[in-house]
């Protein structure tokens, strides 16, 4: 008496069981399961619908231990609550699907301790690669990868070795074009909101900023930098400071499109208009710069790109075929919009105006 596999039961059906009870070879099954071509479409639904009769579940972590691929690709990324991860993720994961991929998402919630333990729980997993957009730490476990010869590979972060593949934009001449622009629209007092002061693209917007002064002529203001951390409230808080200044800037360059939006925020508590009272530029071009009031004048990151060329640089190297070159950049540009025009008074009269809208 032959034993069949017991459909209630998933521990049971193994990929055996479905090439058996669809009529077809273990190595038809294992395609049609990983989502290959070259397999008939009335094949692939036979052995699709027997899977699914029979309540198969694949076991990657064998598959994994077995020496195969799990075909999943880990993620750490600090959170998801803003537009320019999700951009970055939207093209990983176009890319990965391409591939025959699944993704498995790790957040730290900018935690830097949480860092290091996430790659270890990922690397001794079921993934066959890392993807790691912004970490804050990454010198501490990297080295670590390097030796286990583990493949990963850093979105939008540099400086911290000479050896990790890494895809970033070129945010120094991104900021520095952002800034120049808003010296020659006449604007002599810019306040910088910066980002995180860990992260190599946050020094770089800053070093820029403070390059396109000098090369202007124009003598460097501290009081004119505040810390933004890349978020919304950091950028109302520094947006605040700035407006309060007995000499407060006509424009504002915010480190990213987050924390423009808490300088508009500011902008708005304080009674002021953009651009007439106050022009304000930010950093990414996420879909929602596009729509604030008025549209903001932004630099723009390829970022569906940025996340679609790491995860190639990482596919070939799971397949063991290296880059050429370890460290990709991608160009920036400046995307022009409503936020933006030129000082309509003289900073003076400005500063006069922005007090008597502080008093009301």
């Amino acid at each position: 008496m032959s034993s069949q596999p017991d459909p209630n039961d998933i521990r049971n059906v193994t990929i055996m069981d479905v090439a058996r009870e669809s009529g077809v070879s273990y190595s038809t099954v294992s395609r049609v399961l990983n989502g290959y071509e070259f397999v008939k479409d009335s094949t692939r639904q036979r052995v699709l619908e027997t899977a699914e009769r029979l309540g198969y579940v694949a076991n990657l972590q064998a598959r994994s231990l077995a020496g195969g691929r799990s075909r999943i690709i880990g993620l750490l990324v600090p959170g998801l609550d803003n537009a320019y991860i999700g951009e970055v993720v939207r093209g990983i994961d176009e890319e990965l699907a391409r591939a025959n991929y699944d993704l498995m998402l790790y957040t730290t919630h900018r935690h830097r301790g949480k860092e290091p333990v996430y790659v270890k729980t990922i690397v001794n997993g079921i993934v066959d690669g890392l993807l790691l957009i912004v970490p804050l730490d990454p010198v501490a476990y990297l080295k670590n990868l390097r030796e286990r010869q583990f493949p990963y590979v850093v979105i939008d972060h540099q400086g911290f070795d000479d050896f990790s593949p890494t895809v970033v934009a070129t945010n120094w001449q991104g900021a520095y074009d952002a800034t120049s622009y808003l010296i020659q629209l006449g604007h002599r007092r810019i306040g910088f909101v910066a980002g995180t002061p860990e992260l190599s693209s946050a020094t770089e917007r800053l070093n820029a900023y403070q390059a396109a002064l000098y090369t202007h002529e124009i003598s460097f203001d501290a009081a004119l930098v505040q810390n933004g951390d890349f978020q919304q409230e950091g950028g109302y808080l520094a947006a605040k400071i700035l407006l309060n200044l007995d000499v407060p800037p006509t424009a504002i360059f915010a480190s990213n499109d987050s924390s423009a939006l808490g300088v508009y925020d500011a902008v708005h508590e304080f009674g002021l208009r953009i651009p007439h009272d106050i022009s304000v530029v930010g950093f990414d071009d996420t879909l929602q710069a596009a729509v604030m009031y008025p549209p903001l004048t932004t630099v723009r990151q390829p970022l569906m790109d940025m996340g679609r060329t790491a995860t190639r640089m990482l596919l070939n190297l799971i397949k063991g075929q290296p880059p050429p070159n370890h460290r990709i950049v991608l160009p920036t540009n400046l995307v022009l919009r409503g936020s933006c025009q030129a000082p309509a008074t003289t900073s003076v009269q400005s500063t006069a105006q922005l007090s008597e809208r502080r008093m009301k």
